[in-house]
């Protein structure tokens, strides 16, 4: 095979954009590229190894033989090393054989810029490209609404290996099957948007995908690039977001991998207190050098740029904030003032989401976020990190330690519920019951649910209940719609025959109609995000366990009137106070038969009485179901 020709893609412009942590789209120049040169065609292959003394490029075109297909380092001092070799096609498999100026220490690395990898075990990275043809010229148009902070965001979160498995061949549905069941299934359940753990290659089925390998390949595991732009495509075409979980937070330290890549800490950190993961066991980025902010957030352009997603929520970002995350005294080092913060990962998320939002305003980036950091969500400019919208996991927590005990306790508990609202404003927050907490013994969401099968049932829809009347948008992870009653197995598929039961069919038609009221009721998105969008009826009724609250759309017309029976005991006659006269018209009941609920509990003498109550001039008795929620309207 011929030899390697001398050839760049950089000018320039590029490396000192690069070697300032400028360089947002590092994708176009490194990594493989097919192109012709001197009516030759073959691959442009660079790569970054700044302390490495020679790089080949070792792959199947010359039987993985050191030295047959030398790289060129750049003049400049960029630690860029590049090269063309004619005659390497789309499909050739390869890797950077390096040789470090360090001690001779020699490494094999995958491309950290491969547009798609082998299939694990296998650890090569392959040369790629396709010419997709995108179809979704209209939602990209429409989806700034779509995606905007006062529209409906209900997000089905899933991890694609074991959403659903083709049982009789034991194995991963496709990119394409999933374009057909996945795509149909969170349309059919009226979410707004899907979530994918992570998609990105990563060799450990364990890891669910949060150790990655190849950064710039979705897995090989389901399909080709292509492919999964065509499955975003159909997401698409229904209407629906895709929003992706992106880890810059950490990566693993597998031979093949960004770890010690050209026989120095490259990408990670020098000092383990900043550069190793306890938690994990694994490598954590260095922040501070701007090639890395460059080749990170180029990463997060990539996915909006290259595959259309219309979000990132990023994993772990607590980690990165905080210096003595996980560590003990002593195990880690304060910063230039004497604090805890990681300034310079601080440093890193700010310009991540400037640069994300700068060309990609239509889009959302979502903090996975479990501290009291302030200004998570809130503008650069106001002091904040820039963030769209941050986990509210207090929410989360208090929420499933409330449902979770056993009815007659709840009246000395009811401020668990009621304390989110003090801070509920403070950030845009989600509500999330995601992947986390139904995994390593937490039990699956019904499963944390007191009593017997009809009561555990019965809370869950009013959890669910509560969670969609709630301020915040939305997360649910998937098999929480029916009820699964197992934990996750990500080695397994969800238990899709539970649906032949009345509970499991009932809580997901909850979940469906609950989807279609958040959408349709402007009252549950316009405001929510804003104290005006919320205002209690009653909170103090812990005796009864019952609470009672409006939520407010720009229009009063709109306003919903919720109304919460936290226990299993019926409540005849519950007087609320109303904010003005007049009738109302019911329009969820948690407790209706078709969600598998008694459907006893009727409110047919909906006309308000001049009888003063929770400090309102107006009044109305209401008939509450057990365990249910009941939400109206004014005529």
């Amino acid at each position: 095979m011929a030899q390697t020709k001398v050839h760049s893609l950089f000018s320039e412009f590029d490396i000192s954009l690069f070697q300032a942590g400028k360089h947002y789209r590092l994708y176009e120049k490194f990594g493989s590229h097919i192109i012709t040169v001197d009516g030759e065609k073959g691959t442009y292959f660079a790569v970054w190894a700044p302390s490495a003394k020679m790089v080949s490029v070792i792959g199947d075109f010359n039987f993985w033989l050191e030295g047959e297909h030398q790289l060129n380092v750049r003049w400049d001092g960029s630690g860029i090393w590049e090269g063309f070799i004619p005659g390497v096609d789309k499909g050739a498999t390869y890797k950077y054989k390096i040789q470090s100026a360090n001690n001779d220490v020699s490494t094999e690395k995958a491309d950290p810029f491969a547009r798609r990898c082998e299939h694990p075990p296998k650890t090569a990275s392959e040369v790629w490209e396709d010419d997709y043809k995108w179809k979704d010229k209209k939602w990209m148009k429409n989806r700034k609404k779509n995606n905007a902070l006062d529209a409906p965001f209900s997000v089905y979160e899933v991890h694609l290996g074991s959403w659903k498995k083709q049982i009789e061949e034991n194995r991963f549905l496709s990119y394409r099957e999933l374009a057909d069941d996945l795509v149909n299934y969170v349309d059919e359940m009226n979410f707004t948007h899907v979530e994918f753990m992570p998609i990105m290659e990563y060799p450990y089925d364990p890891s669910w995908g949060y150790q990655l390998t190849g950064y710039f390949a979705p897995t090989s595991r389901f399909g080709y690039p292509d492919e999964f732009k065509y499955l975003v495509d159909k997401f698409h075409e229904k209407g629906i977001g895709v929003l992706l979980d992106w880890v810059p937070s950490h990566f693993p330290s597998d031979d093949h991998g960004l770890g010690f890549f050209d026989g120095s800490h490259l990408y990670e950190h020098p000092d383990r207190r900043k550069g190793y993961h306890q938690d994990w066991k694994s490598l954590i980025f260095n922040y501070g050098r701007n090639e890395i902010k460059s080749f990170l957030i180029s990463n997060a352009i990539f996915w909006l740029d290259q595959y259309h997603a219309d979000g990132l929520r990023v994993d772990a970002v607590a980690s990165m904030l905080f210096l003595d995350y996980s560590r003990k005294d002593g195990e880690w080092e304060p910063n230039m003032f004497g604090g805890n913060e990681y300034l310079e990962a601080i440093d890193f998320i700010k310009e991540m989401n400037a640069a994300v939002y700068e060309s990609f305003p239509d889009v959302q980036t979502i903090a996975e976020e479990s501290t009291s950091f302030p200004k998570v969500s809130r503008p650069i400019y106001d002091g904040g990190l820039g963030f769209g919208m941050k986990w509210m996991m207090g929410w989360m927590h208090d929420t499933l330690d409330y449902f979770e005990k056993e009815p007659i306790y709840r009246k000395h508990h009811q401020n668990d519920l009621t304390f989110s609202l003090n801070y509920a404003f403070t950030e845009n927050f989600m509500l999330p019951l995601s992947h986390d907490e139904v995994v390593y013994g937490k039990k699956a969401i019904v499963d944390k649910m007191p009593g017997d099968e009809w009561q555990k049932f019965a809370n869950l829809r009013l959890l669910y209940s509560l969670m969609y009347t709630h301020p915040g948008t939305k997360l649910l992870f998937q098999g929480g719609e029916f009820g699964q009653t197992s934990e996750w197995n990500f080695q397994g598929s969800l238990d899709w025959h539970l649906l032949e039961y009345d509970v499991h069919k009932g809580a997901q038609n909850l979940v469906k109609d609950l989807n279609k009221l958040y959408k349709k009721e402007p009252a549950l998105h316009q405001k929510q995000f804003s104290h005006e969008g919320f205002e209690w009826i009653d909170h103090g009724d812990h005796q009864n366990s019952v609470m009672s609250y409006i939520r407010k759309g720009t229009e009063e017309k709109d306003n919903i009137i919720v109304v919460l029976n936290l226990t299993p005991v019926p409540r005849e006659n519950y007087r609320i106070g109303l904010p003005k006269a007049g009738t109302l018209s019911q329009i969820f009941n948690s407790d209706d038969k078709k969600f598998n609920g008694t459907g006893n509990y009727k409110n047919t003498k909906l006309i308000s009485d001049k009888k003063s109550w929770n400090n309102r001039e107006d009044s109305i008795e209401l008939n509450l179901p057990p365990l249910g929620m009941l939400t109206f309207k004014y005529k």
